[in-house]
């Protein structure tokens, strides 16, 4: 079922559900709100565990003075995209998906999941497969406006409370011509990044118009610091 964007949930994510097995923890809905001051409630939920091999949120986490392990999903776990399905939907589901591979390794603790893709002109791009994919996205993408959604789970363990949460951010690509695209796609800068591109990698033609930076990196930082502190207060009511 869709659910289309309204101004009380910007982001069109699923309305709040229950999701923990015998409580009531909601699905987030944050978009480019303020950075929490609450980023070591994870202490506090026990030890954190990624589920994921990007680089980029690893230094994300590092960056933001997370302590956590690293337990890389299947790939079988990462991959499953529906054509019926909106960003929202696919990432919310990719996020939780992949949570849900690695918490039969986990007994006590965080497990921290997440999934991003881009959009433009009604096409879901994920990581380009090749170069020619890759050079596909980037002059779909050229002199457009275009989203990065990013869908993140956080699961607790070993209470099995679910928290999840979509964030877009909104940016615009300069037009760009056939030799800049192939200068770009020479540095191989675009191997495993949705949307064929690296925001974080400095380039002067994508613009932020509207969001949260590191949403376009991977793991949007001051909504995960807010859903820590949900979880744990969720947490610390069960007690």
């Amino acid at each position: 079922m869709n659910h289309p964007p309204s101004e009380s949930n910007p982001s069109g994510a699923p309305k709040p559900t229950p999701t923990q097995a015998g409580g009531n923890v909601p699905d987030a809905v944050f978009t480019n709100q303020e950075p929490s001051t609450n980023e070591n409630a994870a202490k506090s939920l026990g030890p954190m565990f990624l589920a994921s091999g990007s680089p980029r949120r690893r230094q994300l986490l590092e960056e933001y003075g997370y302590l956590f392990n690293v337990i890389i999903p299947s790939p079988g776990a990462e991959s499953g995209m529906c054509s019926s399905e909106t960003p929202v939907q696919l990432v919310i589901r990719l996020a939780q998906q992949k949570a849900a591979d690695i918490v039969p390794q986990v007994e006590h603790g965080i497990v921290l999941a997440a999934d991003t893709v881009a959009h433009c002109q009604g096409t879901i791009l994920g990581k380009p497969h090749n170069r020619q994919h890759a050079k596909e996205m980037l002059s779909m993408m050229s002199g457009q406006v275009h989203q990065v959604y990013t869908g993140v789970c956080i699961w607790h363990r070993p209470t099995n409370t679910i928290l999840r949460n979509v964030v877009k951010t909104d940016l615009r690509m300069d037009e760009l011509s056939q030799s800049v695209i192939e200068e770009y796609l020479d540095t191989d800068a675009w191997e495993g990044k949705s949307g064929a591109f690296g925001f974080q990698d400095g380039l002067d033609w994508v613009h932020i118009i509207e969001g949260e930076a590191t949403n376009v990196v991977g793991l949007p930082m001051p909504q995960l610091a807010q859903m820590l502190a949900l979880v744990e207060k969720e947490i610390t009511g069960l007690a």
